[in-house]
Formats: C-alpha cells, structure tokens, sequence
C-alpha cells in the first residue's frame, strides 16, 4: 500500500517586517566588506511602528552612514508612504553598535589548530565564530534540487512582488506571506493540495470599496496574474481539488512593521528548507562569513546538493558541528534516507576529503568576503529575502555543481574495487 502524507511550506516576501531586518542587516554586511573585506560583523535589526533599531557587534575600517543604509534599504523595499505606518523618510533610525568581544576574535583570529602548532596549512589560520551545528539538503524534486513545497512558495512570493513593483497589481503593499501544501505519495511529490497567499493592500481598488468585492478582486487577480504563472513551467499543478487561500482573515491593510514587528534572523526555515530538512538553529543575516552559522550551512548546502546532482542519492543531508576557535569541523553527519548508492557511512568516507569545511578554506572557495566589492556592493542584501539555496536567478558559489564529475568517478572506483 502506498504511503500518501501533506507536506507544507511557507515564504515571505521582502516587504515582510522579519525581512526588513534580514534585508537591511545584510545590505550594512554588503557596505562594509565591500570596503573592507576583513570587517567582523554581526548585524541586528529591530522594525516597529515608525522605527528602526541597528544593533550588534561590528569591527571593520569602514566609516558606514548605518542611518542611511537602512533608509534606502526601506524605500527599495517599497515602503515610501507613511500611510504605512513605516517609511523610508519617516521611520526613526536608532544605532546602537558596539565592536566585537576581543574574547571572541582571539579564537577567531588565531585558530586552536595554529595555536597549537600542529598545522602550518593556511586553511587552519581562522577558527569558528562560534560553536554550533548546520545542516544542507538537497533533492531530486525540482531542477535546483529543492524540496517542492519551499521552491513553489518561493516562487509566488518573489512573484508577489513582482507584479507589485510593475504595477500589475498596484493596489498590493509590501508585506505578504505565502504558504504551499504538497500532497506525497511514497516519498514523491504528486500534486498540490492548497496554496495560501495573505497580501497586504489599499482599503479600496479603483471605485470598489465593499470588503467582500475587494477580496474577490483580489483572489480572482493572484490567481491568473501571480499562481498561473509560477506554474507554467512546473509539471505538477493545481486543480479542480486545490484549495486556494486569499487573506483568510478578510482583509490586510495594516501590515508592515505598522502591523508587527519585525526582528533580523526570525525566518531561518523560510531561508532554508521550508522544514523538510533539520535546522541547526543559527540564522544567517548581518553575520561575516567567518561566523559558521553562515558559512558552514552554506558548504553543507554544496556537499549535499553536488552529491544529489551526481545521482549518488535522491536526497541528502549534511550535518556539521563546530566548536569556537577551532577550525576544523567537530563532527561531520550524512544521510540519505535510503537512496544513496553506498551506504551512507562509506559515501561519507568517499566524498568528504573533497570539500573545504574550514571555515578560512569556505570563505576562499565560495570568496565570500569579495563578492560584495565585486558585484557592485550588494551581495548578501539579494539573498536575504525568497531563501538562500535554490536561487537559481543568482549565480552563488554554493549552489554550483562543479564536484559532480569528481564525486561519479569516487563511485564508480569504489563499486569496482569492491566488485574486484
């Protein structure tokens, strides 16, 4: 008998008040390495009715304007109006920063492993920011190898704000969440169960001022301008049977940090695996590559998804754990659920000498404190809303495949040593 489940995930677009924070935490990340690629930064961000809050630890060379930063973060967003409740222009912006504990960037500075002399290898010269564990994933469900449920939430929300911005829909606002159930049959993705958007919008459309109009407006103008799209080019869609959601409460127009606060690295699963894989528990916004939360769920991401698109596992997860001042990983974890060509242990044995998971060798394969100042100052700012992995509109150092050819050669030797 076939097991059948649900399996749902949930995005957020970029005018969400969580998001606001990870946006500008990121984006003062962006000024200050693009300036100074040695900076220490550990960026947080409050939003609230009227007000912005910056704090955190921060070490760089870097003269940054914090209060401008995050202003034209906000306007870029699209909160330009104070009829919002939040504006670019009108929201105050409180800085309070301090520089990074001395205790930490001891640790940080001058790894355990050179402390102790018994490496001389350049990789080993940074310990971990912090302690901790991270996770990757990867899947065969969708090209970017993806769970489908977060790759489709993803999709209707980055396409939320498209048609905002263009003004396809003018009378959206920014805030807005999206949500996707998946219906499963023996672990595939076999059709779409619901899909719910609540999108913040104006009291009226045009000439309709009647709730229940406007709510019929809008859910009638998602569905053709926002949910047909996304799917044009997926197999699996909706259906008569699929239950499609709009503002469920009946309507959204105060939203925004006027609705609620927001707060840097409150979606960390929405900026991961939308729950369908383990979380170590770190977020990733405002923080420098040095710090692992970061970086090493980044090479974790790498490993688990060259491993998938080398047809060595339908799924994959990594675990790594750290400990503060040490570079070298603590702990490295594989599973593949049952679908790997080796049993999970020796395909761990095989493929991990093939990556960089310290974290001096991740910043240098990925050159994660470059790509600001190679990009033209913005980096991180563009990963920090619509998820970290699967971006396939990005070109990110972690998501390439470049291992592939490598890792199918390990195979293919090991079955046939083995067979010999």
């Amino acid at each position: 008998m076939s097991k059948r489940y649900l399996f749902t995930s949930e995005s957020v677009t970029e005018g969400h008040p969580d998001k606001i924070c990870d946006q500008i935490s990121d984006t003062i990340l962006d000024a200050l390495l693009t300036e100074d690629s040695s900076s220490r930064v550990a960026a947080e961000v409050v939003v609230n009715t009227g007000l912005v809050l910056i704090t955190g630890e921060i070490t760089s060379k870097t003269n940054a304007n914090y209060v401008n930063i995050a202003r034209q973060k906000i306007a870029e967003i699209g909160y330009t109006d104070a009829v919002n409740g939040f504006s670019a222009s009108s929201a105050s912006v409180l800085v309070a920063l301090d520089e990074q504990s001395p205790d930490i960037a001891q640790g940080v500075n001058t790894a355990q492993e050179t402390r102790q002399q018994d490496s001389d290898e350049l990789f080993d010269a940074i310990g971990a920011g912090d302690q901790g564990i991270m996770f990757g994933f990867a899947c065969n469900e969708t090209p970017e190898l993806m769970p489908l449920p977060i790759s489709l939430a993803h999709r209707i929300a980055r396409r939320l704000a498209a048609v905002r911005k263009t003004g396809e829909l003018p009378y959206l606002r920014p805030d807005g969440k999206t949500q996707v159930t998946v219906a499963y049959e023996d672990g595939y993705p076999v059709g779409i169960d619901t899909i719910l958007i609540s999108t913040q919008h104006t009291e009226s459309i045009g000439e309709i001022t009647d709730e229940a109009a406007i709510q019929a407006k809008i859910k009638e103008d998602l569905w053709s301008a926002v949910v047909e799209p996304v799917f044009g080019d997926i197999e699996i869609k909706p259906n008569k049977e699929t239950r499609f959601f709009v503002n469920p409460t009946g309507k959204f127009v105060i939203g925004g940090p006027q609705g609620d606060s927001g707060l840097t690295g409150r979606k960390i699963i929405v900026d991961t695996y939308g729950g369908y894989s383990r979380h170590g528990g770190g977020a990733f916004s405002g923080k420098d590559p040095t710090k692992v939360d970061r970086s090493a769920a980044y090479a974790a991401r790498y490993m688990a998804k060259n491993i998938v698109a080398a047809g060595l596992a339908q799924k994959c997860e990594v675990q790594l754990s750290y400990a503060i001042g040490v570079a070298r990983p603590v702990s490295i974890f594989l599973e593949t659920f049952g679908t790997g060509k080796l049993d999970d242990e020796a395909l761990l044995d095989l493929v991990k000498d093939q990556f960089e998971l310290r974290p001096a060798g991740i910043i240098h394969v990925f050159n994660l404190r470059n790509l600001p100042s190679e990009r033209g100052g913005r980096f991180y700012q563009d990963i920090a809303a619509y998820g970290h992995f699967g971006r396939n509109d990005l070109d990110l150092p972690w998501e390439r495949t470049d291992k592939v050819e490598l890792l199918k050669q390990l195979v293919t030797q090991s079955l046939s040593a083995a067979i010999a």
